[in-house]
């Protein structure tokens, strides 16, 4: 009897040994002399959409921004469904090995069986997370492989990189029943220099455009939609002309500056208001 109570208690052991060497130790957190410099990514004037705004469905290339260069996101795919979201996250490499969708101090603490681990996918690796809201700071920690730290990071999933048809609810020329026409519209940009506002709309056939003109003269073109638009003029600023798909929503315009060289393309957004006449 005691042999065997012995070979019990032995074997328990084992099993108890065996399981805390396949759990890693996730509870250390990087200090400030291992962090490098991080990035205020989130625009002011950004609205944050949540799900119920949005129709469910998978949506591809949606666009992350992160506080850090050494946490690259090379591309996300959105699930809307049934009033949540979550992301997959692709990353460009396994430096990090877990996620958590709250701050470092929180993902240190956390349970293990509660982390995020990083997902072999058919094209490269990734993390799948849930998602509040897109245009807002969306805090998380990230855990490095080499490291075995826990790091801080703030990403901003931009709703602009949605398709205009992930909307629920859209804001066009069509749909007020504008006449042909000219018009003004109050306009905002996120993510790079000042535009003029109230902007100038023209109405033709129930599809519009805009004059917007940047602060900065230092821009040779514009894109929205996939297509390239020249300035019509640069004194006092760069002005363009551009397609407007929808009001009161933000719109992906890419802008490239000449004030930085080499030249860069900054992602941004502009939102139209509604038109007056």
């Amino acid at each position: 009897m005691k042999k065997t109570l012995a070979l019990l208690l032995a074997l328990m052991l084992l099993c108890f040994c065996a399981l805390a060497e396949t759990v890693p130790d996730t509870s250390r957190i990087a200090d400030a002399s291992e962090m490098t410099a991080v990035d205020d990514i989130v625009p002011e004037g950004m609205t944050p959409v949540t799900a119920d705004m949005l129709n469910d469905g998978v949506y591809d290339g949606v666009a992350v921004e992160s506080s850090s260069s050494m946490f690259k996101v090379v591309d996300c795919v959105l699930t809307v469904k049934e009033g949540q979201m979550t992301a997959l996250l692709k990353m460009k490499s396994d430096a990090y090995i877990y996620m958590y969708p709250d701050t470092a101090e929180a993902a240190s603490q956390a349970p293990f069986e509660d982390l995020q681990g990083l997902q072999a996918l058919d094209d490269g690796q990734g993390f799948i997370l849930p998602v509040d809201a897109l245009n807002a700071g969306y805090t998380c920690a990230a855990f490095s492989k080499k490291k075995q730290a826990w790091y801080p990071r703030t990403l901003l999933f931009r709703a602009d990189s949605l398709p205009l048809t992930a909307w629920k609810t859209l804001t066009t020329a069509e749909s007020l029943g504008l006449e042909d026409g000219d018009y003004t519209a109050e306009v905002t940009l996120a993510g790079s220099t000042e535009l003029a506002s109230p902007a100038t709309l023209h109405v033709t056939g129930g599809a519009c455009t805009a004059d917007i003109v940047f602060s900065s003269s230092k821009i040779d073109y514009v894109i929205v939609d996939s297509q390239k638009y020249e300035p019509t003029a640069t004194e006092d600023g760069a002005a363009f002309t551009v397609p407007v798909a929808a009001f009161n929503v933000g719109l992906s315009i890419i802008v490239d500056s000449t004030a930085i060289t080499p030249a860069v393309e900054i992602p941004c957004a502009m939102t139209f208001a509604a038109p007056v006449k």
